[in-house]
């Protein structure tokens, strides 16, 4: 099992992936976290029922987030 912290630590200035408990993706560079897993994202995308948006830089509440993937 791996625990996402550390997925998060691993993917610091990478882009990642999110799913959103609102069934958005976010996908952005990871460029900070911290231990309750709230992310400052940047270059941020997303997609949300085949719409595509432009976000620029994001602060996201960690217990928003369902899955984390790496790119």
């Amino acid at each position: 099992m791996v625990l996402p912290i550390n997925v998060l630590e691993k993917s610091l200035n990478t882009q990642i992936t999110l799913l959103l408990k609102d069934n958005r993706l976010l996908e952005g560079k990871l460029v900070g976290f911290d231990d309750y897993m709230n992310m400052v994202l940047e270059d941020v995308e997303e997609n949300k029922d085949g719409a595509l948006r432009r976000l620029g830089t994001v602060i996201l509440r960690g217990n928003n987030v369902i899955t984390i993937s790496p790119k």
